[in-house]
């Protein structure tokens, strides 16, 4: 049977009886409570822009596995690889993968490490000589300088565009708690300015003006896997994929795991007494399924579908919700318990299917470099006495603040 029959197959449903969905409210200050309580009694919901929400892992999984059903291209804007589909999709998933290799993520590693000593030693300098502990802000200060640090230091873009950079990021999160069309599309515009900025100096033989540049954006223009080099819009969407995306990224996940770690003090020490990278990681990715900063992905369906009870026509608006999916009772319990190896298996923080996460080597080698050097520099995090975490609206999750007491390590 072809890919096509398959298709068709799948899509080949009689209708369901109709049933009434519960709404699922959006913008939302805490998309984990909102998801918590509709879920128990529902496996869709439906926003106000009429999308179907999946919220259960069996269906978010199901979906995020069967593009040929639940496309991808959602958007009027270019989208690489993210926005394709079929073979489209997995020619420029050939493209970038071979960035992401383990041989890569180990030659990056020390730069990256490099970058997260610095940030600590900063944020302990900012306490002055003997002063004990220093107060910040995990997402917005030491969550977003790490971030765009480690991600200059990958892709070879020069330092002094740092405070351009965080900058665009403050923005770019008020601009998305405002709800407005109008201040993403600027914040978005803004974006790619910068990423032009940062080609036009490459232009020229190999992607470099003078042959002396030798780093990932340069070897990206040169990049020849798709049998031509990619055009200058194709360059753009993929550095933005890769950039814009992982700088916010980061800077929220980072703030979702010192948080945990601020609230489960045993755990701190439990880290600085060593433990191994496949340790660490699983600790980061499970404290990440359970307050998970990625909320949704869309889909479109193509087909006539039926899930969770009900018929879903063709051209539907679909919502993967997977900070739902990885707190489903069903399949882990008590959302809340952490255990890292056994929820592992299940865990969908970067994604499943052939739209899972390829930069996902990548976030989990700057997550566990940056806990491994912050609980070697200071002695004890906790939570700002008086100060007060402030969660995220969606689209993201996790805290868009998250105040803390540093203490440094003598």
């Amino acid at each position: 049977m072809s890919a096509e029959d398959h298709a068709a197959d799948r899509c080949a449903h009689t209708a369901a009886p109709a049933v009434d969905l519960p709404d699922f409210p959006v913008p939302s200050h805490d998309p984990r409570a909102v998801s918590d309580a509709i879920r128990p009694d529902a496996r869709i919901a439906l926003s106000s822009s009429r999308a179907m929400v999946l919220l259960r892992h069996v269906d978010v999984v199901a979906a995020a596995r069967d593009p040929e059903v639940f496309s991808s291209a959602v958007s009027r804007f270019l989208q690489l690889p993210n926005g394709l589909d079929g073979e489209e999709h997995a020619a420029f998933r050939r493209l970038i993968e071979p960035y992401f290799t383990a041989e890569r993520m180990a030659a990056l590693e020390p730069g990256v490490r490099e970058a997260a000593r610095q940030v600590c030693a900063e944020v302990t300098s900012a306490a002055g000589v003997g002063t004990g502990a220093v107060g910040c802000d995990a997402v917005g200060e030491l969550g977003s300088r790490f971030a765009v640090r480690a991600m200059m230091r990958w892709l070879g873009w020069p330092a002094g565009l740092e405070p351009t950079l965080l900058e665009w990021m403050a923005d770019n999160q008020t601009a998305t708690r405002s709800g407005r069309l109008d201040a993403t599309a600027d914040v978005a515009r803004r974006y790619d300015e910068i990423i032009r900025s940062v080609l036009a100096p490459r232009r020229g033989r190999g992607g470099d003006a003078d042959g002396s540049r030798q780093d990932v954006t340069a070897e990206l223009m040169s990049d020849r896997a798709l049998g031509r080099p990619l055009r200058d819009e194709e360059l753009v969407s993929v550095l933005r994929n890769w950039t814009g995306g992982d700088l916010g990224s980061i800077a929220l996940s980072l703030g979702v795991v010192l948080h945990y770690l601020a609230t489960h003090r045993v755990l701190q020490a439990r880290i600085r007494s060593g433990l191994t990278r496949r340790e660490l990681t699983a600790i980061v990715d499970e404290i990440l399924r359970i307050d998970d900063p990625f909320v949704a992905n869309r889909r479109m369906t193509t087909c006539p579908v039926s899930r969770g009870g009900l018929q879903v026509a063709a051209g539907q608006r679909v919502v993967l919700n997977w900070t739902s999916a990885n707190r489903d009772e069903e399949v882990f319990g008590d959302p809340d318990r952490f255990d890292p190896d056994g929820n592992a298996g299940n865990n969908l923080v970067y994604g499943t299917g052939p739209h899972v996460c390829p930069g996902r080597p990548l976030a989990t080698l700057e997550l566990c470099v940056a806990v491994e050097e912050i609980v070697a520099a200071f002695a004890d995090i906790t939570l700002d006495p008086v100060l007060r975490p402030e969660r995220s609206i969606t689209p993201n999750g996790g805290f868009s603040s998250v105040p803390v007491v540093l203490t440094p390590a003598r």
